[in-house]
C-alpha cells in the first residue's frame, strides 16, 4: 500500500492560510493546530542497524517502526504488499547537472546552450537512469526548497524537442556546413563540443549517449572525453578550458544565498566560484535585493527573477532530481508528517506520532545506519547524532514541514531598519524577539532571553579557541536582553538572511555554559555529554536523553517540562483560535505570504509525485 503523505500536509498548509477553527488531519488522523505541541509517545529508541537488508527485515517484523534513511527502490514491491507498511516519497534537495563554459565561444552564446536544453531528453534519463524515481526539473533551485519556482516557469526542457533547438540556432546564424553536415558558429568558424565525464559507469554511459544524441539532433559536432574527477575540479575552480561537464550538487539547507555567488559575474574569475563563468548584468542587478532586503516578499521576488534568468540562459542544466523512498509501519502508530526536506523521518513525525487506539504514550523504534559520533552540538559531524539531538535542544525557530521558519521559543518578532525606526543606524537591521514564558531546562531552571544572549556570547567568545559556531555572526553589532523574555539583536547590515544566522541555532543554558563555573569557552570541544556520564547534559526540547548502549541503541523520552508538552493528541474538532496561538502574531515579514507560496509549491509537488506514482505501479 502506497500513500503520498505530502497530500495530507497540503491540507494542513491550506488550513493555515484559510484560518483557524478547522479540524486538521495529517495521515488521516487529527493533530493539534499548533505544530509545537507534543510529543505523544513516551519513548523513542534509535537502534543501530548497519545492514540495509537487516533494516528491511526489522521493519517487516515490527522490530522497528521506521527508518531515518531511505530504502532502495527494488524493495518497493515487497513493501507495497505488506498491509502494515506504508511508503512515502520526498525529493532530493539537489540534482545531477550539466555545467557549460559560458566564457568560451560559441558556448558563450546563450542560445546555443538553450538549444541543447531543448534537444536533451530528461524524460529518457528519468526512465532509463533513475527507473522513474526522479522528477523532471528545470529550475536550478531544487524542488524541495521553498524558494523554487519550477511550476511558474513559462516553458520547460523536459522532453527532447530538437526542432525548437534548431529553430533557435537558425535564428542566431548557426549555419549548416553542407560538406561536413555540422553547424558553423555565427562567425563562420568550425567548432565542436567536448562533453567531459570522470569515469565509466552504466549510468554515466546512458547520460553520455543522451548528450551526444542531443548535440547530433542539432547538427553539432560533439564527442566525449574522460577526465579524473579531481583534475576536473581543478579546471572548474581555476576557470580553465572545458566545454561541458556533468556532476552532482546537493544543498543541505533551504537557504538560496548561493544564487548570489555561484552565477555572479564578478565571481567568473574568482578561484572556486562560478564554475560556469556566467556573466549577466540583469542577473547581477537582483543580487542586492536577494542579499540585503529584510522582507520575505522582496527576497522571493529576487530569487524568482534570478531563477528565470538562469532558466533562459542555461549556464547549467538540471538532468534529474531524485525521489527518495521511505517506509514505516502503520499498525500501531499514526500521525506521521512528511517533511519536504527529510520526509517522514524528520523530528515533526516524532513530535506528532501517536497510538491509533487513542491510548497515551507508547514506545517507537527508529533504525539508524551508523552509531552517533558525539552528542556535543559543537563538534558532531554525524547526521545520526543530529537526528537525535534535534529532539533535545530548543531554538528560537525551527523549520516547519514545508521548510519555512516556524516559532519554537519565539512568540513574536519585529524586524526593523532605519526606514522604520530612526533610532537604528542607517544600514543596520534590528530583530526584537519575545520568547515564551514557560520554557524550562531539564534541571528545573527557567529558560529566559538571557540564555539566548548567553548562547551567542558563548559562540563568539569560544571562537578564539577554534569554535566555528560564530561563523555566521560576523555582522552582529549588539545583543542584549531588556527584559526576562525579550531580546534584541542588531546587525551591521540589512538582510532577511540574518534570521537564518541566529534563529535556528540550538540554545544552551548559560548556567552550564560560562567561563566562571561552567563549561568554559576553551572547553567547547572537550565537552562529552552522554558518552561521559559525568559531563552535564541539560536540555529543554520535547524529549530528554535517558539511556544508551554504545553501538546498539540510544533512547530519548518525552520531556513533561517541555513548554508545549501535551501527553495526548487533541480530539477536539476546533483548532486553536488565532487569538490563542502566539505564532499567529509572529512574522512582521508576512508569514501568510510564506505559507501561501509554500502551499502552492507543495500542492504542485503532490500532483507531480502522484503522477510519478501512477507511472511506477
Amino acid at each position: 500500500m502506497v500513500k503520498i503523505h505530502s497530500a495530507s500536509f497540503v491540507v494542513f498548509a491550506l488550513l493555515l492560510v484559510l484560518g483557524p477553527a478547522i479540524n486538521i488531519h495529517v495521515n488521516g488522523a487529527p493533530i493539534p493546530f499548533d505544530l509545537n505541541t507534543g510529543p505523544y509517545v513516551e519513548q523513542v529508541d534509535f537502534k543501530v542497524i548497519a545492514n540495509s537488508g537487516q533494516r528491511m527485515l526489522a521493519l517487516q517484523s515490527g522490530a522497528i517502526d521506521l527508518h531515518l534513511g531511505n530504502f532502495d527502490s527494488y524493495n518497493l514491491p515487497v513493501l507495497e504488499e505488506d498491509p502494515n507498511i506504508d511508503v512515502s516519497y520526498y525529493a532530493r534537495n539537489g540534482y545531477g547537472t550539466f555545467v557549460f563554459n559560458c566564457a568560451k565561444y560559441p558556448l558563450n552564446i546563450s542560445g546555443l546552450r538553450r538549444a541543447f536544453a531543448y534537444a536533451f531528453d530528461k524524460a529518457y534519463i528519468r526512465d532509463a537512469v533513475t527507473a522513474g524515481f526522479s522528477l523532471l526539473h528545470d529550475s536550478l533551485v531544487p524542488y524541495s526548497c521553498g524558494w523554487c519556482i519550477e511550476d511558474d516557469l513559462e516553458w520547460h526542457y523536459y522532453t527532447a524537442e530538437p526542432e525548437i533547438g534548431n529553430e533557435v540556432l537558425d535564428s542566431l546564424g548557426f549555419s549548416l556546413n553542407t560538406e561536413t553536415g555540422f553547424r558553423l558558429a555565427p562567425d563562420g568558424s568550425e567548432f565542436s563540443v567536448v562533453y567531459v565525464t570522470h569515469g565509466y559507469t552504466p549510468t554515466g554511459y546512458l547520460v553520455e549517449q543522451a548528450v551526444l544524441d542531443a548535440w547530433s539532433g542539432l547538427h553539432i559536432d560533439a564527442r566525449s572525453e574522460y577526465i579524473d574527477f579531481f583534475e576536473m575540479m581543478e579546471i572548474l575552480d581555476n576557470h580553465l578550458d572545458y566545454d561541458m561537464y556533468y556532476y552532482a550538487r546537493n544543498f543541505p539547507y533551504n537557504d538560496v544565498r548561493w544564487l548570489a555567488s555561484d552565477y555572479w559575474s564578478e565571481n567568473a574569475d574568482v578561484y572556486g566560484q562560478n564554475p560556469t563563468n556566467f556573466r549577466n548584468a540583469t542577473y547581477d542587478s537582483w543580487r542586492d535585493l536577494l542579499l540585503n532586503s529584510t522582507s520575505y516578499e522582496a527576497v522571493y521576488e529576487a530569487s524568482s527573477q534570478m531563477q528565470r534568468i538562469l532558466h533562459e540562459n542555461v549556464p547549467a542544466l538540471v538532468v534529474y532530481e531524485n525521489i527518495y523512498l521511505q517506509a514505516y509501519r502503520t499498525d500501531t502508530y499514526q500521525g506521521h508528517i512528511n517533511d519536504l526536506r527529510k520526509g517522514i523521518s524528520g523530528s515533526w513525525t516524532l513530535r506528532k506520532i501517536h497510538r491509533i487506539d487513542g491510548a497515551p504514550g507508547g514506545s517507537i523504534s527508529v533504525a539508524i545506519s551508523e552509531e552517533p559520533d558525539s552528542f556535543n552540538i559543537f563538534v558532531t559531524n554525524s547526521a545520526y547524532s543530529e537526528a537525535i539531538m534535534e529532539n533535545l535542544w530548543p531554538s528560537l525557530y525551527s523549520l516547519a514541514p514545508d521548510g519555512t521558519p516556524w516559532p519554537y521559543l519565539a512568540s513574536n518578532m519585529l524586524i526593523e531598519t532605519h526606514a522604520e525606526n530612526t533610532d537604528i543606524p542607517l544600514g543596520h537591521s534590528r530583530f526584537t524577539i519575545d520568547i515564551i514564558q514557560n520554557a524550562t531546562w531539564s534541571d528545573g531552571i527557567p529558560l529566559t532571553a538571557q540564555d539566548v544572549i548567553g548562547t551567542l556570547t558563548y559562540q563568539i567568545e569560544s571562537e578564539f579557541y577554534g569554535n566555528p559556531a560564530a561563523t555566521d555572526l560576523v555582522e552582529l553589532e549588539s545583543a542584549y536582553s531588556p527584559s526576562t523574555h525579550r531580546l534584541v539583536l542588531e546587525f551591521r547590515t540589512e538582510s532577511y538572511w540574518h534570521l537564518y544566522e541566529f534563529a535556528l541555532e540550538k540554545i544552551i543554558p548559560i548556567h552550564i555554559f560560562n567561563d566562571i563555573d561552567g563549561i568554559g569557552y576553551d572547553q567547547w570541544n572537550t565537552w562529552n555529554p552522554v558518552f561521559d556520564p559525568a559531563e552535564p547534559h541539560v536540555t529543554a526540547g520535547p524529549f530528554s536523553f535517558t539511556d544508551f548502549e554504545a553501538g546498539t541503541f540510544y533512547q530519548i523520552s518525552a520531556n513533561p517540562q517541555f513548554a508545549a508538552y501535551i501527553a495526548e493528541p487533541s480530539t477536539s474538532n476546533t483548532a486553536t483560535s488565532s487569538g490563542e496561538n502566539p505564532s499567529w502574531g509572529l512574522y512582521e515579514f508576512s508569514i501568510f505570504t510564506v505559507i501561501s507560496v509554500s502551499m502552492v509549491v507543495i500542492v504542485v509537488f503532490v500532483s507531480r509525485i502522484l503522477e510519478h506514482q501512477r507511472g511506477i505501479k
